[in-house]
């Protein structure tokens, strides 16, 4: 009797300073001194590839913040330049940066993601954000943040418009003539688009993207959120603690997304993993608690408060988490904030134990054991239809995503749930997206 082959699993580096647990940086050892060179990036793409993980991700943000930078480093170098850098070190990975829709201009965000997308032969992704604090907003001309209603409409607008313009320009328009015309200016398609948040004539000045359009992304976790996603992202960074609340979200996800007419198939739904690995889980543990005792508790506490919007600075450590409002009550970024009061209900911690819970990873998933255990946990997600595959978000960098890529990266191979090579040379072959061809080329050009 045969039986279908099991799903192969999704698999993404996010990047991110020393690594996400909050005293990476204090480490003996620690990569807090290369921040600013591009060979560290460089170098963390080229381990990732070596692993044949299918996309590096940069995510991004419009301030510096003045507790994010007392607590360690989070923002260095612009992540678009940085991903053109790496595009050059590389040759097969996925290259996905983070634009804010609330403060970027479409036209300029176009360009930029075509033209690294022709840099790295089709390797470009985005991730479409909305932004989460008004000390963004006040570097922007603004002073507050939009409300979260107006982003939302903002970013959908944000995307049209964007892929308006990446279709506008079709390559096959490109004749260079010598003799004649180097554009058959008939064949452009300007958008000319003129909406509530922006009015943008076009064409773009840079030709269609090898892949057609980059690969769009999104991490929407309320519900204007997930309707944004289910419209338009192709792949999602989401935030579950456990299996049950994410195999909820990729459900909702998939069901909006077929009300929408879309094949849910097309969508990968890949929630954050902190993988704390080791021969033994013991030495796991050791490490993790090492990490641990590194981080200072007023820190721990300050970023709790922006988690939660509560003032947690007067909390009693050693005491049970004190009542937390409900999620419809709560102004701040609910996707987190959710989380929050998934690990309260669920593991009833003390005020210490949830500072430790959210030291790596802001309450994202977290698995601590050996490389067989760890595949364990990933095959169990994936089989249970809760994730398409995980945002690999390690502890400390590069350790943490080399130990990952030499130890449970085999396991996978092995077991037959992940690449021994790369298939193909663009980050929608990588993800086994639809070829997208434009929706306003003339129709002799779609075929």
């Amino acid at each position: 009797m045969s039986t279908a082959p099991r799903r192969q699993v999704r698999l993404n580096l996010f990047a991110h300073a020393c690594g996400h647990h909050a005293a990476a940086w204090r480490a003996p050892g620690s990569s807090v001194s290369r921040l600013g060179e591009i060979s560290y990036w460089e170098e963390l793409a080229r381990i990732a590839e070596r692993g044949r993980l299918d996309a590096l991700f940069l995510a991004d943000g419009q301030s510096i913040g003045t507790a994010g930078v007392e607590r360690g480093p989070a923002w260095t170098l612009e992540p678009i330049t940085v991903l053109t850098a790496m595009a050059r070190a590389t040759e097969r990975i996925g290259l996905v940066t983070t634009v804010s829709s609330t403060f970027w201009d479409p036209f300029h965000a176009a360009r930029l993601l075509a033209s690294l997308d022709h840099i790295s032969h089709g390797r470009a992704g985005i991730n479409v954000v909305t932004s989460m604090t008004d000390a963004e907003a006040r570097n922007h001309g603004m002073p507050a943040l939009p409300d979260h209603a107006k982003r939302y409409a903002t970013a959908g607008e944000f995307i049209e418009v964007l892929q308006g313009l990446w279709d506008s320009w079709p390559a096959q328009s490109i004749l260079a003539d010598t003799e004649g015309v180097y554009v058959d200016s008939s064949l452009l398609r300007p958008p000319r688009h003129r909406g509530e948040s922006f009015e943008v004539a076009g064409p773009l000045n840079v030709p269609t993207p090898p892949q057609g359009r980059p690969v769009l992304f999104q991490a929407g976790a309320s519900a204007p959120g997930r309707e944004l996603a289910a419209r338009h992202a192709e792949g999602i960074y989401a935030v579950a603690w456990d299996l049950e609340s994410a195999h909820a979200y990729r459900s909702d996800l998939r069901a909006r997304a077929a009300a929408l007419g879309r094949d849910p198939e097309t969508i990968a739904v890949m929630p954050g993993l902190v993988a704390h690995v080791a021969a033994t889980e013991e030495e796991a543990r050791r490490v993790r608690a090492d990490l641990d005792s590194r981080l200072p508790v007023a820190d721990s506490l300050r970023q709790l408060s922006f988690f939660t919007g509560q003032d947690t600075s007067t909390w009693e450590l050693d005491a049970p988490v004190p009542p937390l409002p409900p999620l419809e009550e709560f102004t701040g970024p609910k996707g987190r904030y959710a989380t929050v009061l998934r690990i309260v209900d669920s593991v009833q911690p003390t005020v210490r134990e949830l500072l430790g819970l959210l030291a790596a990873g802001g309450g994202h998933a977290t698995v601590i054991g050996t490389p067989e255990s760890v595949a364990d946990e990933i095959e169990r997600w994936v089989d249970a239809g809760a994730a398409d595959g995980f945002n690999l978000m390690p502890p400390t960098l590069p350790g943490g995503i080399t130990d990952f890529v030499e130890q449970v990266v085999p396991v996978l191979q092995r077991r037959g749930r992940f690449r021994r090579e790369y298939e193909g040379t663009t980050l929608r072959e990588h993800l086994g997206l639809p070829e997208v061809r434009s929706v306003n080329a003339p129709r002799a050009l779609r075929a």
